[in-house]
């Protein structure tokens, strides 16, 4: 059963305008360590960033939360397996969010100029 859907779609060339504005006070806002540690020590850092963003919202849109003064930004953190399927992380409120019935899973895409991420929240479990 699917509980929730989202998707998002961003250009890379917002992201990086936004880390050359704000710097530091933008990435330290919007991403975990772990995401800043992977997206900047790739060649193409804005595409890796800007995927992470377009994942972040389409979960936030697939959970039906928003953001709000629970759940910021870094609650939600995308990390890859070994094999590069994108994983997702939960933090705060958002990690008991979901409960032990529902799974959340996410595809990345991209191209020279956009990044796209497609969310669903579902169950496995009959009711």
């Amino acid at each position: 059963m699917i509980f929730g859907v989202g998707i998002d779609i961003i250009e890379i060339e917002r992201i990086e305008k936004s880390v050359e504005k704000y710097k530091e006070h933008f990435l330290n806002k919007i991403y975990t360590q772990v995401e800043l540690d992977y997206c900047l020590s790739k060649k193409n850092k804005y595409q890796h960033l800007a995927a992470r963003f377009a994942a972040k919202e389409a979960i936030a849109k697939a959970l039906a939360t928003g953001w709000n003064k629970e759940f910021r930004w870094k609650d939600i953190e995308i990390y890859n397996e070994k094999n590069g399927m994108p994983k997702v992380k939960l933090f705060g409120k958002l990690r008991t969010f979901l409960g032990d019935d529902k799974s959340l899973k996410i595809s990345m895409s991209h191209s020279h100029n956009y990044v796209t991420c497609f969310a669903i929240v579902y169950t496995t479990k009959n009711n």
